[in-house]
């Protein structure tokens, strides 16, 4: 069985790293030839390329494949999509991400691929943005849908959402959390040395932020909430892992607020660093709004860090509230200021929430299981279309 996997680009993020560990463990199962074809990886974010790139004849990169909305790019993306689907003939095709989900899965009919399933890591359309693009990219998903034979959801709150908007039927969905290797985060201990390197004293409580310095992830709202959490913990420091278009507007904002000294501007680490960073965090906060499940929150809890997190799409089936950590609105600022003060002065607390996640997390989100949910999809798929 010829598997293709579609998507826009190879930078380091929750997505990108999901559909690597997928390639990969795909590769291992028998009776399945996989291909993975690319955008050019392009942007501040770090790049996964190399991995790919390692294993002779994976990756197909189309250049014309580009995130933002580009007409003439996107036409020709659509034709080399369709001759590279053509040529690779799979049995199915597998796509990834906003642009890549709708090009590869309308490339995937003129080439007559039998199976398509689009995999919703995040989504498309919402309230976090204008009446406009939320009415184009809803229509776009809607054209799209009407090509796919299944869907693959980060989380449940994905499949509810697409379904609200006429998007498929409930037999089309599953969810999959996102599996990675628990085990470095569960054997992360609080490095003094790395601690030190970065600049942060052994007796500093440390929350940690981790994800793209960008729009909608929610720094701004953690910087509004320092100062009063640095009244109440002097001792308090924020670590943010990351970069992004953002880092510098960030930075000039924590200048502006004199906070310089309490924030600790990582950049871009490894993935293979993640653990390690994680271990010296005493808590993780996450205030994105607009994610579907932020793999930062079950890496955090694997480690048996407590979480902080904004309930958007997803969140909440990791997040439990007062279980393993704490889910608030999105924007709200003075809630997440109060439950960080209470991390900070309740070991006990902190130790019950961290226990918990770790158990959900190692139950829920491994590489295997995921792997072995995908290969049953398509087997299952295969077999109702007759294919060996």
């Amino acid at each position: 069985m010829r598997v293709a996997h579609v998507i826009t680009r190879l930078v380091i993020g929750g997505a990108q790293e999901n559909t690597i560990a997928s390639v990969l463990g795909l590769r291992q199962k028998p009776g399945i030839e996989l291909t993975l074809i690319s955008g050019p990886t392009i942007g501040p974010e770090g790049s996964l390329e190399s991995v790919a790139r390692s294993i002779p004849g994976l990756l197909t990169i189309v250049p014309e494949l580009v995130r933002p909305v580009h007409p003439w790019k996107d036409v020709r993306a659509y034709a080399k999509l369709t001759r590279v689907l053509r040529e690779q003939r799979p049995h199915i095709v597998h796509t990834h991400s906003g642009k890549a989900g709708f090009i590869g899965r309308l490339a995937a009919r003129p080439a007559r691929v039998p199976i398509v399933i689009h995999h919703i890591h995040g989504p498309s359309f919402g309230p976090w943005q204008g009446a406009l693009p939320n009415l184009v990219f809803t229509a776009a998903e809607r054209i799209a849908g009407r090509t796919t034979d299944h869907f693959l959801c980060s989380a449940a709150a994905m499949g509810r959402l697409y379904l609200a908007a006429g998007i498929g039927k409930p037999e089309q969905y599953t969810r999959l959390f996102s599996g990675f290797d628990v085990t470095p985060f569960a054997k992360a201990t609080d490095s003094i040395e790395l601690r030190a390197r970065l600049g942060l004293n052994e007796s500093d409580f440390v929350v940690g932020k981790i994800g793209r310095l960008a729009p909608l992830k929610g720094h701004a709202d953690l910087i509004a909430a320092a100062p009063a959490i640095l009244r109440a913990v002097p001792h308090a420091r924020f670590l943010i892992i990351g970069d992004g278009k953002l880092r510098s507007h960030l930075e000039s904002q924590v200048r502006s607020a004199g906070l310089t000294s309490s924030f600790v501007f990582a950049g871009l680490i490894p993935p293979n660093e993640v653990p390690q960073h994680v271990g010296i965090m005493d808590c993780l906060v996450h205030l994105s709004y607009r994610e579907a499940l932020s793999r930062a929150l079950p890496q955090a809890l694997a480690a048996g860090k407590p979480v902080v997190s904004y309930d958007f799409d997803g969140a909440d089936e990791v997040c439990l509230d007062g279980e393993t950590g704490f889910l608030l609105r999105q924007g709200d600022v003075a809630g997440v200021t109060e439950r960080i003060i209470r991390l900070a002065g309740d070991a006990p607390l902190r130790r019950r929430l961290g226990q918990r996640g770790r158990a959900l997390v190692c139950e829920s989100f491994t590489i295997e299981g995921m792997v072995q949910t995908q290969y049953e999809l398509y087997r299952r798929l295969a077999a109702q279309k007759g294919i060996p």
